[in-house]
């Protein structure tokens, strides 16, 4: 739950028309809600304009050691339990894979290419391509991300529309962020409803299945920003529904803090709102980086599928350099890696 002082904070900048960037963590313990000036002594850098990213001047190494199959099955098969038993029907799984690069959290940050960019200190890089909610005048729209396939699966695009258990997860969430909204709006509508976008990475293309959910605010939002924003947190799409008891589910079947993983990062520019879900995730820990990545479990998922999905989104958006990869990219994690489990 976000902190009482930050939801004021927001609160007030919003009511002074103060832009601010505000980065929330997945449990709100650790809020940073930032005024220009305060950027450069936090080390923090951001770029929500999905600007192009330059070419890297060097050929780049990436290895990913994910945890095993019998390890992830562990908290897959904690969160079915409790599927089964109706405690949710939908639940965000995610893991911790560990990875190698040749690229510093800053050259990660400005060599990778996402709508959603952001860099705290030596701390983590996200690149993400989910839209949280993004406010212009009183229209607010969120854009739920989820469902996602290999581009180079054939028909891919036909696959992913088609398949019943993705096509329930999304649904699923749909109607959780309408009802998030319709605490908050005077009218919410599904404006598109699971459209495609291409993503190229350093692995190969991705279809990403999202839709778009619009919403009409009162006038005086923007002196209630952080009271809003509290509202719909933590974002449905990395968490499931019902939230609260998914979000107890999630912590026991994974086994580790997620942190700023599947929090929000957005910008207030004193007028207009944009932010973003902080998916596609790197964090530096003590024994090296790790990629955090995961996905939507519901009582038709199928593990192996859903393991091979967590291991599919660890990726580099990089697309114009040239990649070298090891012959086998894809390795059991190193024993010390921690397990998902309760």
């Amino acid at each position: 739950m976000l902190s009482d002082s930050a939801i004021d904070q927001m609160n007030t900048y919003g009511r002074q028309r103060q832009p601010f960037l505000f980065l929330l963590d997945f449990d709100g313990r650790m809020p940073l809600v930032l005024r220009p000036d305060e950027w450069a002594a936090h080390d923090v850098q951001f770029d929500f304009t999905g600007t192009p990213a330059p070419l890297f001047p060097r050929p780049v190494s990436f290895q990913k050691y994910p945890i095993s199959f019998e390890q992830y099955r562990i908290g897959f098969d904690y969160v079915v339990q409790n599927i089964r038993l109706g405690n949710s029907f939908l639940v965000n799984l995610s893991a911790q894979t560990p990875i190698e690069t040749n690229l510093t959290l800053l050259e990660l940050y400005t060599y990778t290419a996402a709508r959603y960019k952001v860099r705290l200190a030596d701390q983590f890089v996200c690149f993400s391509p989910e839209s949280f909610v993004q406010i212009q005048g009183n229209r607010l729209a969120s854009f739920p991300m989820k469902g996602t396939i290999s581009a180079q699966v054939p028909n891919a695009q036909a696959t992913i529309l088609a398949d019943a258990k993705e096509a329930a997860e999304h649904a699923t969430i749909v109607d959780l962020i309408r009802n998030d909204l319709s605490q908050i709006a005077l009218k919410v509508w599904v404006e598109r409803y699971r459209y495609l976008d291409r993503l190229e990475t350093s692995g190969g293309g991705l279809w990403q299945v999202s839709s778009e959910i619009a919403a009409l605010l009162p006038d005086n939002w923007p002196e209630q920003i952080g009271s809003l924003l509290a509202s719909l947190l933590p974002a449905g799409s990395i968490s499931g529904a019902p939230k609260p008891k998914t979000v107890d589910i999630i912590r026991k079947a994974e086994g580790y803090e997620r942190g700023y993983y599947t929090g929000i990062c957005g910008y207030f520019d004193g007028v207009n709102l944009d932010s973003g879900v902080m998916i596609r995730f790197i964090e530096s820990s003590g024994g090296g980086l790790v990629f955090k990545s995961g996905g939507g479990i519901t009582a038709r998922s199928d593990a192996h599928s859903e393991y091979q999905e967590m291991i599919q989104k660890v990726y580099l958006p990089i697309t114009h350099a040239s990649t070298t990869l090891p012959r086998d990219p894809v390795r059991s994690a190193p024993s010390a890696s921690e397990p998902i489990g309760a």
